[in-house]
């Protein structure tokens, strides 16, 4: 059975990246029926985030990508004596080695090696030693750390489905560490074993660990280990070609959503992001998703991550779902509730400035005006083809005619009817009616139609608006 991993350290909010990580291991492995599985990597003690494996857990779900392994979920730092008792039997079967060095030698090493324009590595300082002096330096109370020994004059052979067949000199690699001084396993160690343990067939990750994946294969090698197909995803990038980070903006998945993009429309273009479905197709489900993805379709190029292009895709899905009344519309009304106040009918408030809107946390300045009318400059009421006459007296007959319409009757389609009703009749343009109309309304020039705001306002509101327009030009 094909099985598949996302592996998150619990040391913050979930990456955009690391989402585009989860989802193609989740695509392929439901590709495949078979399993997408969860492991939490907090090894990394230093760097833990209280809350954070429960916030991951957590926005996994609210994006749709649910794990197989719900009930028994691998946690890293509850396995420490698994990982140190795999560590002692490589230094027993000498495949790996105590290492002493203290954190001041390693530093003076790197230093002098940068300074003598050498790649920093270690000198192997301790890899000679004896089994019993390493012991009697331990029980002596000396610290130390578990490194495993590069096999001597080995070309190293990879293979990544993306990447291709690498070759590497085993001269070229230095004794990683597999065990640190506190007990806990480094990443090389640990991922090993638990995708052995978890039976994972791919694994699919970021491109920063292609230079580790020789290393990878030493110690599946070593321990007798069955390698799994490996799958390295080019990085995200900013317009600019930099690597995606904070700096530049948002990358925080739980950002996004708290801004009001749609899980779906997130979903759908980070699934873009390194992989194209060989098609002009550009919207899908993650049911489509599931249908059309390969593995052989993901480029090797890092991908852009263009906000403007995400803002597009959200905007759409936003409309798509006014429209349709779906499911995700019903979501999209909770998170209004959340953001604007219920003074006005939120469901045709919404309805008006879809057109208008990125994602919902647009919504408070793009409505803003419903609910606090700015103190617009009297000489915005006149259009530019239009004068301070022309103008009185088109909102003056709005006036007069709205005052009559029955509450009842007070609708988008009637409004406006009567507004095209009052233009005609009078001899006037629309930059007499509407143009004044709209930004008594609204006091802005670039807004809805005039209708739509009266319909939202309703009849006191509007008529209090309308009549203040009228008081600023005489």
């Amino acid at each position: 059975m094909t099985k598949t991993r996302f592996a998150p350290s619990p040391t913050g909010y979930l990456h955009i990246g690391s989402l585009r990580t989860a989802l193609f291991n989740y695509l392929w492995a439901k590709q495949e029926k078979g399993q997408f599985l969860l492991r939490i990597e907090d090894t990394d003690q230093a760097r833990l985030v209280p809350g954070a494996t429960e916030d991951l857990i957590k926005t996994l779900q609210n994006m749709g990508l649910d794990f197989d392994n719900a009930d028994n979920l691998i946690t890293q730092s509850t396995r420490l004596e698994i990982y140190k008792e795999v560590a002692e039997k490589l230094v027993t079967e000498d495949k790996a080695y105590y290492c002493f060095c203290s954190g001041e030698r390693l530093d003076e090493l790197r230093k002098k090696q940068q300074k003598d324009k050498q790649v920093p590595r270690y000198d192997e300082h301790c890899r000679d030693l004896s089994l019993a002096e390493a012991k009697d330096k331990i029980k002596a109370g000396e610290k130390y750390v578990i490194r495993f020994k590069i096999p001597a004059n080995t070309i190293v052979k990879a293979e990544d489905l993306i990447h291709g067949k690498i070759s590497v000199k085993s001269e070229d690699l230095d004794d990683l560490v597999l065990l640190k001084s506190d007990g806990y396993p480094t990443y090389h160690l640990a991922n090993i074993i638990d995708d052995h343990e978890m039976e994972i067939t791919h694994v699919i990750r970021g491109e920063e660990w292609l230079p580790s994946l020789p290393k990878h294969v030493l110690l599946y090698e070593a321990l007798g280990f069955e390698k799994p197909k490996f799958i390295h995803l080019p990085l995200l990038l900013n317009p600019d070609k930099s690597k995606l980070s904070k700096r530049q903006g948002d990358v925080a998945v739980e950002d996004f959503l708290t801004k009001g993009y749609l899980p779906d429309a997130l979903l759908n273009y980070v699934a873009l992001l390194g992989w194209n479905p060989g098609d002009e197709q550009e919207f899908f489900s993650l049911t489509e998703l599931i249908k059309k993805f390969s593995l052989n379709k993901i480029h090797k190029a890092g991908a852009i991550f263009d906000v403007t292009k995400l803002n597009w895709f959200n905007a759409e899905y936003i409309r798509q779902a006014i429209k349709n009344k779906d499911a995700a519309y019903q979501n999209i009304l909770e998170q209004v509730k959340n953001i604007l106040p219920d003074t006005y009918d939120l469901e045709k408030v919404l309805q008006v400035t879809s057109s208008r809107l990125n994602n919902l946390a647009e919504l408070k300045e793009a409505t803003a005006f419903y609910y606090d009318l700015s103190n617009y400059k009297p000489e915005m009421l006149i259009f530019k083809k239009s004068d301070q006459t022309k103008t009185i007296t088109g909102l003056n007959l709005a006036l007069d005619k709205l005052d009559k319409i029955e509450e009842s009757a007070w609708q988008e389609e009637q409004l406006n009817s009567l507004l095209q009703q009052i233009t005609q009749d009078n001899k006037l343009s629309p930059g007499d009616v509407f143009w004044p109309i709209r930004v008594a309304l609204s006091g802005q020039e670039k807004s809805p139609s005039p209708a739509e705001i009266l319909e939202i306002l309703g009849k006191k509101e509007s008529l209090v608006r309308i009549k203040l327009a009228v008081d600023k030009l005489k």
